[in-house]
C-alpha cells in the first residue's frame, strides 16, 4: 500500500498479446471467488471510448460536459474527459476507487508496484521486461522459460498465480 492511497495494489504486464487480459480476468475470478474485493485498472495506449455514438451520454460529452455519470439500478460510470489536462497518474485513479482488498492493474509497465509478466510464444516479442524492472516478482508464460531470476509459472497456473498475489500483496485472513 502506498501513503496516497488505502489500496493494494498489484500489476500483470506485458507486451501486446501475451496474454495480460486473460490472465487479468481469471485472477479476478478466483480473488473474488477467494472472497477478497477486487477492483482493476487498465491501461490503453490509443483513444478509446467506452460510449456508443448515438447514446445520450455520448451526446452530453460531445456536446462539451466535462464530466458525465451513467446511472441505472445496476451500475453507475463516470466518464471524464482530459481536455486540456495531462493523463492522471495511477495513484490518482486508484483513489478515487471505493474501498477494497486488492486493485488489479493491467498494463503500466513503468509503475512501481509488483508485477507478473506474461509472454506467449504468439505475443509481440519485445525484451525481457525481467531485465530492468525489479518489481516483477514473477513470469507467466504458455512456454518453458530458462536463466530468469524470478519464478515462472504456467500461464494456465490460475491458483499458483492467486496464491502468488495473494504472498506478495500480503492478503491474509
Amino acid at each position: 500500500m502506498t501513503a496516497r492511497t488505502q489500496h493494494r495494489i498489484f500489476g500483470i504486464t506485458g507486451w501486446k498479446n501475451s496474454g495480460k487480459t486473460t490472465l487479468t480476468v481469471k485472477l479476478v475470478a478466483e480473488l473474488t471467488r477467494r472472497g477478497w474485493r477486487v477492483s482493476t485498472v487498465k491501461h490503453a495506449h490509443h483513444d478509446f471510448d467506452i460510449d456508443k455514438e448515438g447514446t445520450d451520454s455520448y451526446r452530453h460529452r460531445k456536446a462539451g460536459a466535462g464530466e458525465v455519470a451513467i446511472v441505472s439500478d445496476q451500475r453507475w460510470a463516470l466518464m471524464h474527459e482530459l481536455s486540456d489536462e495531462n493523463e492522471p497518474s495511477l495513484l490518482d485513479i486508484v483513489g478515487r476507487f471505493a474501498p477494497c482488498d486488492l486493485v488489479l492493474v493491467e498494463g503500466y509497465k513503468r509503475e512501481q508496484h509488483k508485477k507478473i509478466e506474461t509472454r506467449r510464444l504468439e505475443g509481440r516479442s519485445g525484451d525481457r521486461l525481467t531485465l530492468n524492472d525489479p518489481t516483477i516478482v514473477a513470469i507467466a508464460s504458455d512456454h518453458a522459460i530458462a536463466g530468469e531470476h524470478v519464478p515462472v509459472y504456467d500461464l494456465d497456473d490460475i491458483s499458483g498465480l492467486a496464491d502468488l498475489v495473494e504472498r506478495e500483496s500480503e492478503l491474509s485472513r
